[in-house]
C-alpha cells in the first residue's frame, strides 16, 4: 500500500471509488445515543446499525434530531450518553481516524468560493491524506462523476445552486470514505442536480460504502433508500425497508381532504368504519381511512350538505406519509404547533 505525505497509509481504492468493505460488514454501530442542548433533549436514546454497500434513509421533519444525530456519527459532536462505533473505532478513542473513514455533506455549502471545482477537491483530498498525485487523479475522477468536468477550473463563486451541491458531495467522496453522511444534500437544486446525486450516491454504495441520506423529503427516500429510519423529536420511532414502514400505515385506503370552511364537530357520525386520523397542519386537513373506495363519495355528500367548502381532496393506498402519521400523529413537513 502506498505512503501518504503525512505518514498514514493511502486509502486502498476499488475501481477508484470506495475502499473495499465486505458486503453487508457493520460499518456504524451506535446504541443509546442521547444530546441535550440545555434544557431540550435532541436526541433519545437512539440506537442504529449501518453496513457497507447500503444507503439508510433519515427521514424526519425539521428539527427531529437528523442534524444531530449525523453530527455525532462525524465525531463533530459528542453524545451525552451512548456508545458508538465506526468502522469498529470508539470515537472517544481515536477521532481523527475515523474522520478519514468518512464523508460528511452538511446541509450548507462547505466549498472554498474563491477556488476552482478542481482546487477545492485537491484540497479536500490531500486534507484526507492523500499524496499530490493521488488527490489531482482522484479529483478529476469525481468532477467526471458529478458532472462538473466542464467546469474545473471556474471559480465555484460563479457556478449555480446545484453545481454547488453536487461539488459538495464530491468533496465528501474524493478519499474515497467507509462511511458517507448526507444532511439534506438536494436542498433547493434543480432536477438535473437532483438526479446526478442520487446516481453519485448510488455508484458510491455500490463499491461498498455505507450511506446514510437523511431527508425530509419522502419521494427521495422512496426512490434512493434500502432501509429508512423514522426519527421523530428525538427518538427512533421505525426502522425498515420501504414496504415493511409503509406497512405500518395500515392497508386500508386514504382520503386526504382540504377544507375552505371546516365541517362542524362529529361530521362523520354515523358513517361505519369512519375516523379522522390526527394531523397538525397549517391548513385544515383531513385524513380518513376508507373500508372501500364507494365511501369517498359518500364522505363528500356529507360535507357538501354540511355546508363545507371542500377545496381539494385525493384517494391513495398507504404509503410512507401514512406510515409516519400513523406512528407519530402528525404528517412529515408539518410545522410544530406554536
Amino acid at each position: 500500500m502506498a505512503s501518504t505525505r503525512n505518514g498514514r497509509p493511502a486509502p486502498s481504492f476499488n475501481n477508484g471509488m470506495a475502499p473495499s468493505l465486505r458486503a453487508g460488514s457493520l460499518v456504524v454501530e451506535a446504541i443509546g445515543l442521547s444530546k441535550s442542548y440545555g434544557g431540550r433533549l435532541a436526541l433519545d436514546s437512539v440506537t442504529l446499525r449501518i453496513r457497507a454497500g447500503e444507503i439508510a434513509g433519515l427521514l424526519g421533519p425539521n428539527g427531529a434530531g437528523k442534524t444531530t444525530t449525523l453530527s455525532i456519527l462525524a465525531t463533530l459532536l459528542r453524545p451525552d450518553s451512548g456508545e458508538l462505533r465506526i468502522a469498529g473505532v470508539d470515537p472517544r478513542c481515536d477521532a481523527a481516524s475515523i474522520r478519514h473513514k468518512l464523508g460528511f455533506v452538511p446541509q450548507s455549502i462547505a466549498l472554498f468560493p474563491s477556488l476552482s471545482p478542481l482546487q477545492n477537491l485537491e484540497l479536500f483530498a490531500r486534507v484526507h491524506g492523500l499524496a499530490k498525485r493521488q488527490a489531482r487523479a482522484a479529483a478529476i475522477r469525481m468532477l467526471e462523476m458529478v458532472g462538473l468536468a466542464e467546469r474545473a477550473r471556474d471559480p465555484v463563486a460563479i457556478l449555480s445552486g446545484g453545481m454547488n451541491r453536487r461539488l459538495n458531495l464530491a468533496c465528501a467522496m474524493v478519499h474515497s470514505p467507509e462511511l458517507l453522511l448526507l444532511d439534506e444534500p438536494t436542498t433547493g437544486v434543480d432536477p438535473q442536480s437532483r438526479e446526478r446525486i442520487f446516481a453519485t450516491v448510488r455508484k458510491a454504495a455500490a463499491a461498498g460504502a455505507a450511506v446514510i441520506y437523511s431527508t425530509h423529503y419522502m419521494e427521495e427516500a422512496e426512490r434512493l433508500c434500502d432501509r429508512l429510519l423514522l426519527i421523530d423529536h428525538g427518538r427512533l420511532v421505525a426502522d425498515g425497508t420501504v414496504s415493511e414502514l409503509i406497512a405500518l400505515g395500515g392497508t386500508q385506503a386514504r382520503m386526504e381532504i382540504a377544507f375552505q370552511t371546516e365541517p362542524p364537530t362529529g361530521w362523520l357520525k354515523g358513517m361505519r368504519g369512519i375516523s379522522e386520523l390526527p394531523t397538525q397542519s397549517a391548513v385544515s386537513k383531513t385524513i380518513l381511512p376508507l373500508a372501500n373506495l364507494n365511501q369517498a363519495g359518500e364522505v363528500l355528500e356529507r360535507a357538501r350538505t354540511l355546508g363545507a367548502h371542500v377545496l381539494e381532496f385525493s384517494v391513495h393506498r398507504p404509503n410512507l406519509s401514512d406510515a409516519f402519521i400513523t406512528l407519530t400523529g402528525h404528517a412529515l413537513r408539518d410545522p410544530e404547533p406554536q
